[in-house]
């Protein structure tokens, strides 16, 4: 996941002023205005470490609030200033300009933003909340800005007579979009209201996010006995057992829940009643009407929601939200899903049925429950394929899987290079950064990587910039993957499952996204990009990861000893099967947020379950057995990350994925020259052209979804 860059109330409008610097433009007509407020404390200038990284050894919690804070009113001044610009507006001395205004907020926001989601406390948890509708208030103030965008709407009217051409004809155009799509053609009064509702949930969305963080976290299952948790390994008790101790419960066993329905120790509890115990408590973390439940917030966000979108023109929030999407239209998202229905009903159909006969054949006579799923789907897998985590992980040393296999991957098909330093202080002892170097040896940037859960991180995996890379600001990128795999026992080899393998792949493809971007403007550098399209690199990136040739390269036991070919053969085999829960629930789920944001605000309910129970019951899936992998209440990406009626951006770019694999697989395979090629058609390009025209520069034709459906079996039998 491409992770936000700051909590503001509408996300969709970062992308133009909230990536910008601060210097005065060399070629920018002089005002008349005083100088913005000179910066102070440590986001005042630009780290001296190397690629300017954030310094985290000289960062206190306590900075971030000020530094923000002042950070708002440098920027607010350098827009006032553009604004009240008594020249003749031109592309320089507006677009331009703006383009680099806001250094300090960006230094502060960035650094605050990954500490909030990664590394969090009650002082950051605090300042979070306390920031949230000042960042919203000062979008508010650019975007609806009547002379502002009255300079930004003479160059767009003007646009044929400037003969722009490129980068700087889709800074104008993207400009304008984002200030009309913020209301900029508001009555003043209708702004007024517009600003109330932004700073509103500007709050709830911070609200909800600490409450599912810290719910999350609290709501691990406990357990009596050790035997209760027959099936983990011993690593696996362990670190159950510390937890338990960290939650003040000595003597007693607690499992984590990460972000989503289906926890990873489902496949691997023998006994049923812990199965059942930890399913429930991960179903029902947020939902429970005590001080961690999130649906009076989800339902205010809603329509609150809804109401801003009726606000600007728009009968509801996913027609007003997806104006700059890849695809735009609601109804196309909708129909893209709807025909996935009838392919993954049946492979839910067939699977369960599998799993129903295989607990029957081990004298297990039951009905199965979502909770049985994934433990009796890993015995099929098992007698199958014959593989299982316990044999595969041995294989995924975390650090070497990053540097032999994700790294290697990269240097194979793009020619680039890393080196591990340890001058460049972290957030976390247990991260590590690395020199980035192009095929031609010239430094393309500084990588942090920050691999295991901890009770203070949100769950999931994300990618994320310190620093975006700019030639007008003269800055390359530094960026960050943050993952959520299981930390090791003290003094155990830290090993990773073969779906968090993937996954390390997938967050690299967004930072190679940033790390080749290439751009002269910020806000269309690098992951700048569209909702459903800033995946599509990362789950590109993903075909790697089981490529003999690169697995032989990085999937090594502590023996030394090379993953077998049988294994490997299995694991291609055995990754077909389960998609009626692997697809199935994440369809769902995008489903699910679409239902939630196609309402009207008459629509929109005051009851978050019934509404949920009712959007599920139309979809022709058995999501009773198989749930959405987010349920309402804890679907972070569509109340807090900005994923609102975009989930279906993962399954959009899927398809895009699967069908840009297929062209490699038919012209040659993964060459350098084809990494070559696609560097230069859609992963170094950031948002400087049309997505769709982007895509047939590198395929030459439009996607199609046959790749996608072989690739995931949904047309076996």
């Amino acid at each position: 996941m491409k992770s936000r860059f700051l909590a503001t109330a509408a996300p969709a409008l970062l992308g133009v002023l909230l990536l910008a610097g601060t210097a005065a433009s060399a070629d920018a007509a002089p005002v008349t205005q005083a100088s913005p407020p000179a910066a102070s404390g440590p986001f005042a200038q630009p780290s001296t470490l190397p690629f300017h990284a954030p310094d985290f050894a000289h960062i206190k919690d306590t900075d971030y609030q000020p530094a923000i804070e002042q950070g708002i009113v440098i920027k607010l001044a350098e827009i006032k200033a553009i604004a009240d610009n008594p020249a003749k507006p031109t592309f320089e001395n507006t677009l331009v300009a703006m383009q680099r205004t806001g250094q300090m907020l960006n230094r502060a926001g960035a650094a605050f933003n990954q500490m909030v989601a990664a590394n969090t406390n009650d002082t950051l948890d605090a300042a979070d909340t306390a920031l949230s509708p000042k960042l919203a208030a000062m979008d508010d103030e650019i975007y609806l800005d009547a002379k502002l965008f009255q300079r930004v709407k003479t160059l767009y009217d003007n646009r044929a007579k400037l003969g722009l051409k490129g980068e700087d004809a889709m800074l104008l155009e993207t400009t304008y979009a984002d200030f009309v799509h913020a209301g900029a053609l508001l009555t003043p009064a209708q702004k007024d209201q517009l600003k109330a509702m932004n700073a509103q949930l500007a709050t709830l969305q911070t609200q909800f996010s600490q409450k599912l963080t810290d719910g999350t976290a609290a709501k691990a299952p406990i357990f009596d006995t050790a035997a209760e948790l027959d099936g983990l390994s011993p690593a696996e008790i362990d670190a159950a057992a510390a937890l338990a101790t960290k939650m003040g419960h000595p003597g007693k066993y607690a499992l984590a829940l990460i972000n989503t329905t289906q926890q990873p120790q489902l496949t691997s509890l023998t006994n049923r009643e812990s199965r059942r115990k930890l399913f429930e408590a991960s179903i029902n973390r947020s939902n429970g009407g005590d001080e961690y439940d999130t649906t009076a917030i989800i339902t205010q966000i809603a329509k609150l929601r809804a109401d801003e979108a009726a606000l600007l023109g728009q009968p509801n929030f996913a027609a007003w939200t997806m104006y700059d999407r890849m695809v735009k239209d609601p109804a196309k998202a909708i129909k893209f899903m709807d025909d996935f229905v009838p392919a993954v009903a049946a492979t839910q159909a067939r699977e369960g049925k599998m799993l129903q006969d295989m607990a029957a054949s081990e004298g297990q006579p039951i009905t199965l429950e979502p909770w049985d799923w994934g433990y009796y789907a890993e015995k099929v897998r098992k007698a199958k394929y014959d593989i299982d985590d316990a044999s595969v992980k041995p294989y995924f040393d975390v650090y070497r899987t990053l540097e032999d296999g994700v790294f290697y991957a990269a240097n194979k098909f793009y020619g680039v290079t890393f080196k591990r330093r340890t001058d460049v202080p972290t957030y976390h002892p247990d991260m590590r950064v690395y020199t980035v170097y192009d095929k031609d040896g010239h430094e393309l940037g500084l990588f942090e990587f920050d691999p295991f859960a901890r009770p203070n991180k949100q769950g999931g995996a994300w990618m994320g910039n310190f620093v975006e890379q700019s030639y007008l600001l003269g800055d390359k990128p530094v960026i960050y993957n943050s993952i959520n795999i299981t930390p090791p026992a003290e003094g155990a080899e830290p090993l990773a499952t073969a779906d968090d393998v993937t996954t390390m792949f997938h967050e690299f493809g967004h930072a190679l996204h940033g790390f080749f971007a290439s751009q002269k403007y910020p806000a269309l550098s690098g992951t700048n990009t569209a909702r459903d399209f800033v995946e599509f690199p990362s789950q590109f990136n993903e075909n790697f990861a089981f490529l003999p040739e690169i697995l032989n390269h990085f999937a090594q036991n502590a023996q030394g000893e090379t993953i077998p070919p049988e294994l490997v053969a299995k694991i291609e085999a055995a990754r077909k099967f389960n998609q009626g829960l692997g697809f199935g629930e994440t369809l769902e789920a995008a489903m699910l947020d679409m239902k939630w944001h196609d309402l009207a605000p008459a629509q929109v309910p005051t009851d978050a379950q019934a509404f949920e129970k009712q959007a599920l019951g139309e979809i022709a899936l058995d999501t009773r057995l198989i749930p959405p992998r987010y349920r309402s209440p804890y679907f972070r990406h569509i109340w807090s990350n900005g994923y609102s009626a975009g989930y279906y951006s993962y399954i959009w770019t899927e398809m895009l994925a699967h069908d840009a694999w297929d062209w490699v697989v038919h012209h040659g395979g993964p060459t350098r020259a084809n990494g070559d090629h696609i560097r230069a058609t859609f992963l170094g390009q950031g948002h400087t052209k049309d997505y769709a025209v982007m895509y047939r520069d590198f395929a030459g034709r439009d996607p199609g979804v046959q790749p996608m459906i072989e690739a995931r079996g949904l047309d076996q039998k």
